[in-house]
Order: structure tokens, then sequence, then C-alpha cells
């Protein structure tokens, strides 16, 4: 778990990823992959095959937000860097990027008429505005705080979302020696932001098919949706969400591969969300394309939950789907 410990300590919110894609183009290098870097910060590993380009693609940034106003007695507002819960940011702690610690706070009496964002704001400890300008200005980024731990098949962290998977791809791409397919393992930027990173990338790519790797929500919690996406039920295979109906090609190799590997998979389907896989289907003429998800509880927050066995399970059957002839 070192690998997927080191991962999550980056801070790297939307737009701010640069630190962790220079961790990762250097352990793809480190693999063999020729890397680029497209304008938007995607990490593209390539390693070349004669046959169906094949991208597989995981997310880099994590939420987070970015300050917009600071008043005249040190508190500063801010705005979000993808979807965040508002009633879950109450007293939760922010880094900013020099270190800065904050406190999200909430005007009680004006967030009981108007309870949205402009109702919260970070209090660093500074008394006034010039004071808290000598440590953060606008434009500047918070990331939330949450340490990284390990018990038995239980992993609880920040930013496991996505970085659970780019691990996943880092060890596929350890794995996978031999492959027909052209692959391109991509680390996607801003996907928390409109998956503005995969939409760039793939146009650079042009996949015959594409594969994104994500967290999905777990349904085993008290009131969640009826679902069989559970925590230890394996990996799950997308069918639809908020922006792709799955390439039916794409989602039947995925059951198959599963299917003859014993890898323990759910079929997953959502009304919400979405993926890389949006982005990607939408490149050019088309891409068939699809997702293999790990199954989360508490997402967005500073303690998301996974099962170890969850993450084997989606890493055997991204490593089958490279060395599949599409």
């Amino acid at each position: 778990m070192d690998l997927l410990k080191k991962l999550t300590e980056f801070d790297a919110p939307s737009g701010k990823e640069t630190v962790l894609h220079s961790f990762i183009k250097g352990e793809a290098e480190k693999l063999g992959y020729e890397v680029t870097i497209d304008a938007l910060g995607s990490v593209i590993a390539h390693k070349k095959g004669n046959g169906k380009k094949l991208m597989l693609a995981a997310h880099t940034d994590e939420i987070g937000v970015i300050v917009n106003y600071i008043d005249e007695n040190g508190f500063i507002y801010f705005g979000r860097l993808g979807w965040l819960e508002q009633k879950e940011l109450h007293k939760r702690r922010v880094r900013f990027e020099n270190g800065t610690i904050g406190v999200i706070g909430v005007n009680e009496e004006r967030y009981e008429n108007k309870p949205d964002m402009t109702s919260m704001f970070i209090d660093i400890g500074a008394t006034n505005r010039e004071e808290a300008e000598k440590l953060v200005k606008v434009g500047d980024t918070a990331v939330f705080e949450g340490e990284f731990t390990v018990s038995g098949d239980t992993i609880v962290s920040r930013a496991l979302d996505d970085r659970v998977g780019c691990y996943v791809l880092l060890k596929a791409m350890a794995e996978v020696k031999d492959s027909k397919n052209d692959l391109y393992f991509v680390f996607t930027a801003q996907e928390e932001t409109g998956m503005r990173g995969a939409k760039s990338s793939a146009f650079t790519v042009m996949p015959d098919y594409g594969i994104a790797v994500d967290v999905t929500g777990a349904c085993d919690m008290p009131g969640a949706e009826k679902s069989d996406v559970k925590l230890g039920t394996g990996v799950a295979i997308s069918h639809k969400d908020a922006f792709i109906v799955s390439n039916r090609e794409v989602v039947k190799t995925l059951q198959n591969l599963a299917g003859e590997n014993g890898i323990p998979y759910t079929d997953n389907v959502k009304d919400g969300g979405g993926n890389d896989s949006g982005a990607i289907a939408l490149t050019g003429p088309g891409v068939k394309a699809g997702a293999i998800a790990i199954p989360l509880r508490y997402m967005h927050s500073p303690s998301e939950v996974i099962k170890k066995s969850d993450v084997d399970a989606c890493t055997k059957l991204l490593i089958e789907a490279c060395k599949h002839e599409w």
C-alpha cells in the first residue's frame, strides 16, 4: 500500500496537478513507457503495439476549494473545485498550497436563510485582511485533510477518488508485458471540474476503445439506493451514468474477462455521477468506451473508504483488458 499512500499525499485539486503529474511521469518512465504531458497537464504513457488503440484513463485531480474573497476581518470566502456537499463542510480542515491550515466556518444566521457557499468562510486565525493576505490570496486553492490508514482489508483516506484509479493504472503498467494492443495509459487532469483532461487527451490519442478507471458510490449503507455495488463485492462494471451509456461490446468483453478469470464483479447502473468515459466516448467520430470502478463510501470527503480486495479485483480486470485482443 506504500504507492497508494504516496499518491494520496499529493495535494492536487483541479488545475493544480503538476507535482503529482511529475511523480507519475517518473514512475511511468521507470517502467519503460514513452511519456508525454499535454497542454492541460494530463500524463500520457504509451506502450506501442500493432493492434487497436486502447486508452485506459484515471483522473489525478481531487475536489477542493478556491479563494474568491478575503474580508476586512481576515475571513476567507471560497468557491468549489468539484462537487461538494455543503452540509458536510462545516468545521472541516483545509490545507492551502503553502501549508497554511484553515477551518471552514458558517455564518449561522445567514446560512439559515440562505444555505449556500456564500454563507461559509475559512478561518486561518488572521485578525484582519492584511494579515490573512500574507498567507493566502485570491485564486489560491486548498484541499481537505485526511490521514491514510489501513485496518485489515479496509483503507480510509482523503483523495482515494481517484488516486486509487491511478494506482490501478500503475500496477497494470508494471504487469502487462505483452499486448497486441496499442496501449495508452492516461492520467487525466481536471476530471472533477468537467472531465476536461480526458477530452483533450482523448483527442491526442484518438483511441478505438476507452476504459475509465474510477470509484463509484457503494450502496451498502442505511438509506442507500438499491444496488449490488457494495464494499467487498469486487470491481464494478459500469453500464450507465449521467454522461454515458457504456458501449455494449466493452461491457460484454469486461464481463466475460471477469468471468473467465474468476474476478468478482458487479454490474453498475447510476442515474447520476460520471467519469472520464463520458468524455472519451464523444471524441472525434466516437469511441467505444466504458468504465470499471472500485466501490467507495463517503465520496468527496476526507474519509473515503474502500476495500483492498476490490482494488485487487479492479487491477486484475484491467490487466486482462490490456492483454485481450480488441
